[in-house]
């Protein structure tokens, strides 16, 4: 067993909080010392609740799929020979209510597009077994109820 930590912090100063008039930006600070600018999504909560600058949940939550899917990748295409120069995904995550008429994230779609080199180069169906086996492997994508796409750009 892992445990995984984070520190949030968000103050409301001089804010009116009563009236609903106070900015969600705050910062989480990571383990390893990386802190980040979070806020609620502008499609959510307009400016200036928002701030557009910030990532919100529903961003990073779209990019910690596609992370630890592309690191499962890399390490299931090196233990089976392959060499890879270059991986870079555009995912998108689609938020909606749900059957309990709730909003989650109902798709995320992820599109890698990876460049291979060497002598030994993965066929179409190589390609989908190493996806599959990252998919089933990531520990993100077996946490969540949201459908997971994997759509290679080649």
């Amino acid at each position: 067993m892992s445990t995984y930590t984070a520190q949030l912090v968000w103050e409301r100063g001089e804010q009116d909080f009563p009236s609903n008039k106070y900015s969600r930006r705050h910062r989480i600070g990571f383990d390893g010392g990386a802190e980040v600018l979070f806020s609620s999504s502008p499609a959510v909560v307009p400016v200036p609740g928002s701030d557009p600058a910030g990532v919100d949940p529903e961003e990073a939550f779209v990019a910690s799929l596609s992370s630890c899917h592309m690191l499962w990748f890399l390490f299931v295409a090196a233990r089976r020979g392959f060499v890879i120069d270059r991986y870079e995904d555009n995912p998108t995550g689609v938020l909606e209510r749900n059957a309990e008429r709730r909003f989650a994230m109902s798709l995320v779609t992820l599109r890698p597009k990876i460049t291979f080199s060497g002598d030994k180069l993965p066929t179409a169906e190589e390609l989908e077994q190493l996806h599959h086996k990252a998919h089933e492997e990531c520990y993100i994508a077996n946490s969540v109820k949201t459908e997971v796409r994997i759509e290679p750009v080649v």
